[in-house]
């Protein structure tokens, strides 16, 4: 089964990949609302322009004639099913780390994050609760910020 990688970007440009069995399933799941940012969960997302894999090994073997000699393949260097989650759960901890040394602001989230972007308190790493329009305001002024998923934050882990 061939897939459709297509780049995508939603209306705060986020770029992000979507993988599509064809281009009508794209259209379809466009059309059905189906489609939406994974930072900032919007479902205005448009279909990039990108350019197409071009396999010129097909080229090769209908006798054109090659340019260089093509090295051997290198020798597959993927991580075991185990290897893949132990990088997982270090993964996971970092972030969890990084999410535990910052600063919880609660709901003045916006109201912080405002104030470091004009140069009215040094920046420092804060995270807290925000509106779906506190958080489209800030983007809208340039100010990056983006919900950190239940699980990542100690504090609203079950």
């Amino acid at each position: 089964m061939s897939l459709k990688v297509f780049d995508l970007e939603c209306e705060h440009g986020h770029v992000f990949e979507g993988w599509f069995s064809s281009r009508e399933s794209y259209d379809e799941q466009i059309s059905r609302g189906l489609l939406c940012c994974p930072v900032c969960d919007s479902h205005e997302v448009k279909r990039k322009l990108s350019a197409p894999r071009i396999n010129v090994g097909a080229q090769e073997s209908l006798g054109a004639p090659a340019s260089a000699p093509v090295p051997p393949p290198l020798p597959s260097a993927m991580p075991t099913e185990a290897q893949m989650r132990a990088i997982q759960g270090q993964l996971l901890q970092e972030l969890r780390s990084v999410i535990r040394k910052s600063d919880n602001v609660g709901t003045q989230f916006a109201q912080e994050a405002r104030r470091m972007h004009e140069g009215d308190i040094e920046p420092r790493a804060i995270r807290g609760q925000a509106t779906v329009q506190e958080y489209q305001e800030l983007a809208d002024d340039g100010i990056i910020a983006m919900p950190i998923p239940d699980f990542l934050d100690d504090d609203r882990l079950q």
